[in-house]
């Protein structure tokens, strides 16, 4: 457990909890009976990112809407292994390392979508650190993390990252930032509306 900013332990984003968790949160509410997901899907399939990393997989939400050959990587086994239950390939980062076609440069894009609020400045630019090098020279990476009313959703969260935090992150990381946006509405709309995200697309130095 982490501790939070007033002192409190915070949930963690290990172990089969938040993993049940997850699930749960798939077919909650109006996801029931409406589409929700349709226009995050057609977000990323716009980006045509090709073959994908995907840092902090979760349960393949996002890894399902990428390139046949894309990829999955999560410190939460349970959550890696429900990834394969659905017929996606993902590892724990461990495996990653060990996996054989998974070296220097062999994917086009690097996805970190609802994951640096997690973790604080310092541990979310090792995170980044550590996979870039996987993504080939000139390859994008996208960065997504939920507006106000998304951050105060997850006891998980212990970081609000908006669109300065996100450039600096890249700035860090040696990206080129081609445009940051706010998706699926505008700015205003992410203090009421919890599925609002900053989005931020750069492309890894040449």
């Amino acid at each position: 457990m982490s501790e939070a900013k007033n002192g409190k332990p915070e949930a963690s984003t290990e172990g089969s909890d938040y993993t049940k968790r997850l699930a749960r949160l798939e077919t909650s509410g109006i996801k029931r009976f409406l589409p929700t997901q349709a226009p995050y899907r057609w977000n990323l399939k716009r980006l045509r990112l090709g073959r994908v990393l995907d840092v902090g997989c979760g349960l393949g939400r996002n890894l399902l809407n990428c390139g046949p050959d894309s990829v999955g990587v999560d410190h939460n086994e349970h959550s890696v292994a429900t990834c394969r239950e659905r017929g996606l390939t993902a590892y724990v980062p461990e495996d990653l390392a060990k996996a054989p076609d998974c070296g220097p440069g062999s994917f086009d894009s690097l996805l970190c979508a609802h994951v640096l609020e997690h973790m604080d400045e310092a541990l979310g630019a090792d995170v980044l650190a550590q996979y870039l090098p996987l993504v080939k020279p000139g390859g994008r990476v996208v960065l997504i993390t939920p507006q106000e009313a998304g951050y105060k959703t997850d006891a998980t969260h212990v970081r609000f990252v908006g669109f300065e935090e996100l450039r600096r992150h890249a700035d860090k990381a040696g990206l080129t930032v081609a445009r940051a946006f706010s998706f699926p509405f505008p700015r205003s709309v992410g203090k009421v509306f919890p599925y609002n995200e900053f989005v931020l697309v750069g492309t890894k130095a040449g």
